[in-house]
């Protein structure tokens, strides 16, 4: 049982946890971040990332993390290895739990992220993050110019990545397991209408085909109408099937919406409904969900926390 109260505690050290703990360190507030099951997040799982502002030949995502994570230890960011599994904000100071530790602050920043959903399928997490198979198009559509690629999904996310991915990809197979999109009508009107675009409908993923260095190939399929099994040959397999918000510990006092992100107060991307708690990155994000738009959220995290503590 921790007794000491610290200044501010960062849950999460993905880009934007690790974002504010150099800012927090930096104002000199002796930050502690508290690292979970995924220490640098989804990033760490990636092989190149091309997109991040600094590196203009692209820079590894477990070397981007590793930096950030230097950088916020070098001003003083502590770091604590637990997963919060329950939280009391009714009173000043708050308390975390993680398993029979507690921990006491007068600040939380929580920048816990998002899970992409799985399709639980043979090959999918072994080509995860590098070889193929991925859930971001924006971070890696520019990696498949002039190759086949296929989406998986239905609703928006699944139409504005493969609308998105027309811009490199040679041809586009947006597999759905119903004979209709759920998407908005705008959306699937687009998607139906783009000539790079097939719609392989009433159709689901059974396998990740690897070629003999281990990256994506193809995937076998089945239509759930006919029994006919087949395979489509890709180079990118896109899953876009939604992401589960990793804020289930905390949703008991604090504002989620009905898919379970964190809703910040109005007029703000960070405050919550609680002085001196604050949400950033992919757990308040379903919008953009990348690392420099999760990175700007921590700063102003950070921000926000400093002047409120300099307040009390």
């Amino acid at each position: 049982m921790s007794a000491e109260v610290e200044n501010v505690i960062i849950i999460g050290t993905g880009c934007s946890g690790l974002t504010a703990a150099i800012y927090t360190a930096r104002a000199n507030l002796n930050p502690l971040v508290l690292e979970g099951t995924l220490p640098g997040g989804q990033l760490t799982q990636t092989s190149e990332v091309e997109n991040f502002p600094g590196f203009p030949e692209g820079i590894d995502g477990f070397m981007l993390m590793d930096n950030l994570r230097k950088q916020a230890t070098r001003f003083g960011t502590r770091f604590g290895q637990a997963t919060i599994d329950d939280v009391d904000f009714s009173q000043s100071p708050y308390t975390l739990k993680a398993g029979d530790k507690e921990y006491k602050a007068k600040s939380v920043i929580i920048s816990t992220g998002a899970s992409p959903r799985l399709l639980g399928v043979p090959g999918e997490k072994e080509m995860f993050g590098g070889k193929g198979v991925t859930t971001c198009a924006t971070c890696d559509g520019a990696f498949y110019r002039n190759m086949d690629v296929v989406v998986v999904g239905g609703g928006d996310t699944a139409c504005e990545e493969a609308l998105f991915l027309t811009r490199f990809a040679s041809k586009v197979y947006l597999i759905h397991r119903r004979d209709e999109l759920r998407a908005s009508k705008l959306m699937a009107e687009r998607t139906l209408a783009h000539e790079k675009i097939e719609m392989v409908w009433d159709t689901v993923v059974d396998e990740v085909v690897a070629d003999e260095q281990g990256f994506a190939t193809a995937v076998k399929v089945t239509n759930r109408k006919s029994g006919e099994s087949s395979s489509i040959d890709a180079k990118g397999i896109f899953i876009a099937i939604g992401h589960i918000p990793n804020t289930g510990p905390f949703a008991k006092e604090l504002e989620t919406d009905d898919e379970g992100y964190f809703k910040p107060k109005l007029g703000s991307q960070v405050q919550t409904n609680i002085p001196g708690v604050y949400v950033s990155g992919d757990c308040a994000d379903h919008v953009y969900r990348q690392a420099i738009t999760a990175a700007g959220m921590g700063c102003q995290a950070a921000i926000e926390a400093e002047r409120w503590l300099a307040e009390q």
